[in-house]
């Protein structure tokens, strides 16, 4: 799962602003809320099936099954695919920790490979070239809203008999050469955490498949191993997506598209006004189709810029400043593996405000500085 740190809400300009998506659809959540709590029917109800049906349809696939997290999609998928105990997971380290947490969660060992310098998602040489003997899975990331380049990744998982299942917690919308993040590998994983394009009002997520046996076993890993009454089926624990979450996602569902396509408009605006400075701007791949999550821009210079944006009422932010491979839990077991444009990256990327209310003024503003700050 990737994980955006909530926004400073006393800022001028914040990072993420939930109050105003809220405010926009106010009556639509009231009503979806009301007709919950009216029902009495607060787990595993109708707004989880309807939410099932219809994320389903949305990302173009046969099933869905609701999870307690992002974290738990990752960490259920794995295990619905029997990649645990003796099974290597490639993945990348320039990533929210969770991402990685679910691996680990599962009973697999995470192999940390480089990024694209351009995409920032999984470099498909370096998969390629971390294989071994234990390899069971390959689990890119469609990082800050952009999907990786699947198709080599779905030809190199064919070749050695992987999984291939995509983290696409912060990609909700976007496409791969017409397909929607999620459908194009054997699962796809996401997250409702509240800032996300597609956000609850708490923890909650998802994972989508066309295969049918692993949906199966996910609703039951999800749910005590219960399928029907009280024989339950496997061991397992809870990780249950309630019935107001999912009346919330649902109401939102209905807005992605727009919302999506108000933050394409926002990152243009950026791109254009940007033009020229000594920064590198995000580049949307040939492949697909960007819905940015995040905005993220680079520069040797970060640091200072960010005390200059915050210091002027802007609250940007560093996704990721700490990759995984040197956070406590897995710096012990990092390998010689070499990552320089991982450990290049994570010292000079930026987050700048994004979120599809964001208005064109405060676009203006925000470079404004930025200007100031190199000019």
């Amino acid at each position: 799962m990737c994980h955006t740190l909530v926004s400073n809400p006393a800022s001028e300009i914040p990072r993420v602003d939930l109050a105003s998506q809220w405010e926009a659809i106010r009556e639509e959540l009231d009503e979806a809320v009301n007709r919950v709590l009216e029902s009495g029917r607060y787990i595993l109800g109708p707004e989880v099936e309807a939410l099932e049906a219809e994320l389903a349809a949305f990302c173009g696939v046969a099933h869905c099954v609701a999870t307690g997290s992002g974290t738990d999609a990752i960490r259920l998928a794995l295990t619905a695919c029997r990649v645990g105990t003796g099974s290597e997971v490639v993945t990348v380290s320039h990533t929210a920790v969770p991402t990685v947490f679910a691996i680990d969660l599962a009973g697999a060992t995470p192999v940390f490979v480089d990024v694209d310098p351009t995409s920032h998602t999984m470099d498909v040489a370096q998969a390629a070239s971390a294989l071994g003997p234990a390899s069971r899975a390959l689990l890119p990331v469609h990082l800050y809203g952009q999907c990786a380049d699947m198709a080599p990744l779905t030809q190199l998982g064919d070749d050695h008999g992987l999984w291939l299942i995509e983290d696409a917690c912060q990609a909700h919308g976007a496409r791969y050469r017409g397909q929607r993040a999620g459908a194009i590998g054997h699962v796809g994983c996401f997250s409702f955490y509240p800032t996300k394009n597609l956000g609850g009002y708490g923890d909650g997520g998802a994972l989508v498949t066309d295969e049918e046996t692993v949906a199966d076993r996910v609703r039951l890993l999800r749910n005590h191993g219960l399928r029907n009454g009280y024989m339950h089926e496997v061991a397992a624990g809870n990780s249950r997506l309630d019935e107001l979450q999912a009346a919330v996602l649902r109401v939102k569902l209905s807005h992605l598209d727009t919302w999506n396509a108000q933050r394409r408009r926002i990152a243009n605006e950026y791109r254009d006004q940007l033009s020229g400075l000594p920064l590198v701007t995000p580049v949307e791949a040939d492949w697909g189709e960007h819905v940015f999550h995040l905005y993220v821009i680079r520069t040797p210079r970060r640091d200072e810029l960010l005390g200059h944006l915050r210091a002027n009422g802007v609250d940007a932010g560093i996704h990721y400043p700490v990759p995984v491979h040197r956070q406590p839990p897995f710096s012990n077991r990092t390998s010689s593996r070499p990552l320089p444009v991982t450990e290049q990256l994570v010292g000079e990327v930026l987050s700048l405000p994004m979120y599809p209310e964001l208005s064109s003024e405060q676009v203006a503003r925000v470079t404004a500085l930025i200007r100031e700050f190199f000019e």
